[in-house]
C-alpha cells in the first residue's frame, strides 16, 4: 500500500510536468483507491492513484474527445514509474489515472446513461442498436454498465477506429 509521502511525492511530481510545460494549475489532488470492477485478479489487489486537476483552460490538454487527456496520462504514468522508483519500494505496483476537471468522470457519467438509455430501447424495440465507433476505453465502459441486464446482449464489432459496440435483445 501506497503510504502518504508516496501520494505527496506524486501530487508534486505532477504539478513540476505542468509547470514546465507553462501551465498554470490550480489545483492538484491525489488520492488512492481500489483497482475497478471486472480487472483480472491478478489486478484486482493493485492500487490506483486518481489524480484530479483543475486548470483554467482545460481544453488544450483534453483534445477531441480525450485524446490529448489519455495521452498526458501515459506520459506522466512512464515519467512517475522513472521517477519514484527510487523512492518507493520496486515491490509496490500503483496504475495512475489523471483527470483534468472531471472530464474522465463527466465523460463515464454520459456513456452509462448512453448505455441505459439505448438498452431500453433495445428492451422495448426488441431490434439491435448499433452505437458509435468508440475507444476500447469507452466500450469496456458500456459493456460493464449493461453486463448485469438479462434482458440485453452487448457484442463489439468492426476494426480499428471503426469498432463499436451492438446491442442486442436477449
Amino acid at each position: 500500500m501506497l503510504e502518504q509521502k508516496e501520494i505527496q511525492k506524486i501530487e508534486e511530481s505532477v504539478k513540476e510536468f505542468f509547470e514546465k510545460m507553462t501551465i498554470t494549475v490550480l489545483s492538484v489532488n491525489a488520492n488512492l483507491s481500489k483497482s475497478e470492477e471486472g480487472q483480472s485478479e491478478i489486478d484486482a489487489n493493485k492500487e490506483v492513484v486518481n489524480v484530479d486537476v483543475k486548470l483554467d483552460e482545460p481544453q488544450i490538454l483534453i483534445g477531441q474527445g480525450g485524446q490529448t487527456l489519455f495521452e498526458i496520462q501515459r506520459l506522466l504514468r512512464l515519467i512517475l514509474n522513472k521517477k519514484l522508483k527510487t523512492f518507493i519500494d520496486g515491490d509496490k505496483v500503483f496504475y495512475f489515472n489523471l483527470d483534468i476537471n472531471d472530464y474522465k468522470k463527466k465523460k463515464i457519467e454520459y456513456l452509462r446513461d448512453l448505455a441505459r438509455e439505448a438498452a431500453d430501447q433495445v428492451s422495448i424495440t426488441k431490434e439491435e442498436k448499433s452505437l458509435s465507433p468508440m475507444s476500447s476505453y469507452e466500450r469496456r465502459i458500456i459493456h460493464a454498465e449493461l453486463s448485469k441486464r438479462t434482458d440485453v446482449a452487448t457484442e463489439s464489432q468492426g476494426n480499428d477506429f471503426d469498432r463499436h459496440i451492438v446491442i442486442k435483445p436477449c
